[in-house]
């Protein structure tokens, strides 16, 4: 037996003309449109400053550049560059261990009270001024404890400054995993290092790489914190506890310098051209590690 259905006319869905929804629709796509004025208007002052460091420092940046030291009103970058790099290393390592660390423990162990009181230490922290730190490594580390003007030094009072960052992008990270996955993991009878390890550390990894590279970031950039800790040194550092030169000691120290005096202010642009070089090599590299870990995570939890 064969049932015949009517078709009537089909009902438009569309809102009519002129109305109230099409204006707001209409408003919300100009709106977006706007939204790249603002974009592009930074764009322009970046993109020029750019420009001025790239066109100061490509001419005569050269391999004999970053293999030679810093040497009377000229030389290379080869000692601030390689300081740099062990800087990073060591206040990056300290910084993001205790970060994830702190991190994992008011998200995952803390009571609320106890927790409360450490993301506001940590908002603290953040706040201070680098030249506040600098100070506080100086009297610290380089009077009283008696490590003087070095690398050491330099590192454990950035890794202060860089703190904040891991810990409170760590912090959001485990605190942001899902209650599910926290309750399934419980129920099959995981221990909590167990949960950690295979369901919240894969979750919350991409999220504290960001951290990470903020804190890198912002770590490259200062100077203040280490004029007190670091000192200054034209050849490699011997040890953690010599002195030794950083990239943004050049730039302090030799910007103001007249082109008549030598090479100095050359050393500066070139200085400030490795910095931006690394930092965007750094958000690269962290995004793309970011992203493989997201791919992996894709499809096993919303």
């Amino acid at each position: 037996m064969t049932v015949a259905i009517a078709e009537g006319p089909e009902e438009d869905l569309r809102p009519a003309p002129g109305s109230r929804l099409v204006r707001r629709l209409r408003w919300d796509r100009w709106v977006g449109r706007l939204l790249l004025l603002p974009f592009l208007l930074v764009l322009v002052p970046i993109g020029d400053l750019l420009y001025w460091i790239s066109s100061r420092a490509l001419p005569t940046l050269s391999l004999t550049t970053l293999t030679t030291n810093p040497s009377g009103f000229g030389g290379g970058l080869y000692a601030p560059l390689t300081g740099t790099v062990m800087l990073m290393l060591l206040a990056g390592g300290i910084a993001t261990a205790l970060g994830i660390l702190a991190g994992m423990y008011t998200a995952e162990f803390a009571g609320p009270g106890t927790a409360s009181v450490a993301r506001l230490g940590g908002n603290l922290l953040a706040g201070v001024p680098a030249i506040v730190i600098g100070y506080f490594g100086y009297f610290a580390l380089v009077l009283y404890l008696g490590w003087g003007y070095s690398l050491l030094a330099g590192a454990v009072t950035l890794s202060f400054f860089m703190l904040p960052y891991v810990y409170r992008t760590a912090d959001l990270a485990f605190a942001s995993v899902p209650r599910e996955q926290r309750e399934a993991a419980q129920g099959a009878g995981a221990t909590p290092l167990q949960y950690l390890r295979r369901v919240a550390w894969p979750i919350a990894f991409p999220r504290i790489l960001t951290g990470v590279f903020v804190a890198l970031a912002i770590g490259l950039g200062e100077t203040a914190p280490l004029l007190f800790t670091a000192g200054w040194n034209n050849a490699p550092a011997a040890g953690l506890s010599s002195p030794t030169g950083y990239l943004t000691g050049v730039i302090w120290l030799f910007y103001d310098f007249p082109k008549s005096f030598g090479t100095e202010q050359t050393l500066a642009f070139q200085a400030a051209f490795l910095l931006i070089v690394a930092v965007i090599a750094l958000n690269v590299v962290i995004q793309i590690v970011a992203e493989r870990a997201r791919r992996k995570l894709r499809g096993i939890y919303r």
